[in-house]
């Protein structure tokens, strides 16, 4: 999750017993190979480089291809091509969902040698790194045929798991996730021992159970915006004991980490992206975000951080045995 997937977001997961697998932010292909003055940053596995899976993106072959080499060598579980961000200034650029929407054969070309990198290194070092891709059902004039084939064209390159968010490309958040497509991905997988990851709209218990119901096939379940309002719902949902959180500790913590794990230039797009999802827990969400978003600085963020908890005092003690969000 892009401004999320970082280690000082990790650490604040890991605080409540972490989950199984933490996928990075986007690291962008060209800009890794041309040695961009923050790619350091991206490639922190702190504090559990044992669970990390980086995700790669960019728009051509070549810069794919090395990036790829390179970030294998590094801890972790493996390497993952995001196919499925829909964000306009990434896939008109011909990156995240632009690979589903070129060629089949141009997308082939360059998911077989991201997958060669892969195999390459792990032959080289021994390691058992892991290929997978993430991505969605396609353009708005998908057809059922058209999916299932840009799927078996990633196993048949080597992908070994495929984690579908099931809408397109414009449907965003607008319409109900399509669990029929990752139920029916992972019935097709099953065959050639590759692993389906349903992501979209798991932000609680009920919705996990509905989700997990809709596709019993299904390996895993990734969550994201939902773990950035309620970073202990993972332990929520593997029924962890419920403990209390002092919700403004949690935050001077998170500062500080952002402090300690971010460059300057970062600090300010990373607190407000987090905290427009930590003022979800309250009551007068609107006037947390308010508060929150605005702050001058790192300093004016904590004052006011007091002052809403001044204000607000039983907003202060959260229960993770609390998983209710207010997500659509």
């Amino acid at each position: 999750m892009a401004t999320i997937s970082h280690p000082a977001f990790r650490i604040l997961i890991e605080k409540f017993g972490g989950c199984d697998e933490y996928f990075t932010e986007m690291i962008n292909a060209g800009t890794l190979m041309t040695g961009g003055p923050f790619e350091k940053y991206y490639i922190d596995p702190t504090p559990c480089p044992e669970k990390i899976v980086w995700q790669l993106t960019g728009h051509d072959t070549k810069n794919m291809e090395a990036a790829a080499a390179q970030l294998v060598k590094l801890p972790g579980i493996g390497l993952d091509i995001n196919m499925g961000c829909s964000a306009p200034d990434i896939y008109k650029t011909g990156a995240g969902i632009g690979w589903m929407l070129k060629p089949l054969e141009e997308t082939r070309e360059m998911v077989e040698a991201v997958s060669a990198a892969v195999q390459n290194h792990n032959k080289e070092s021994g390691e058992h790194k892991r290929f997978s891709v993430k991505l969605r059902l396609g353009d708005d004039n998908f057809t059922d045929e058209k999916f299932f084939a840009f799927c078996n064209m990633l196993v048949d390159c080597g992908a070994q798991v495929l984690t579908l968010h099931p809408r397109t490309k414009k449907e965003k958040l607008l319409r109900p996730a399509r669990y029929s497509y990752c139920q029916k991905l992972a019935e097709v997988c099953k065959a050639s021992g590759v692993q389906v990851y349903l992501n979209g709209n798991v932000k609680d218990l009920p919705s996990y159970n509905h989700a997990v119901a809709s596709a019993p096939s299904v390996d895993g379940v990734m969550i994201s915006r939902a773990a950035v309002q309620k970073p202990w719902i993972f332990a929520s949902l593997k029924d962890m004991p419920a403990v209390d959180i002092d919700m403004q500790q949690l935050a001077f913590e998170y500062i500080e980490n952002i402090e300690k794990y971010q460059p300057v230039e970062f600090w300010k797009t990373r607190l407000q992206r987090f905290f427009t999802y930590y003022a979800m827990n309250f009551k007068f969400s609107h006037y947390a975000q308010t508060q929150f978003l605005n702050a001058k600085d790192n300093a004016d963020l904590r004052s006011r951080i007091t002052e809403f908890f001044e204000k607000c005092p039983e907003e202060r003690l959260k229960n993770t045995g609390n998983c209710d969000t207010i997500l659509n």
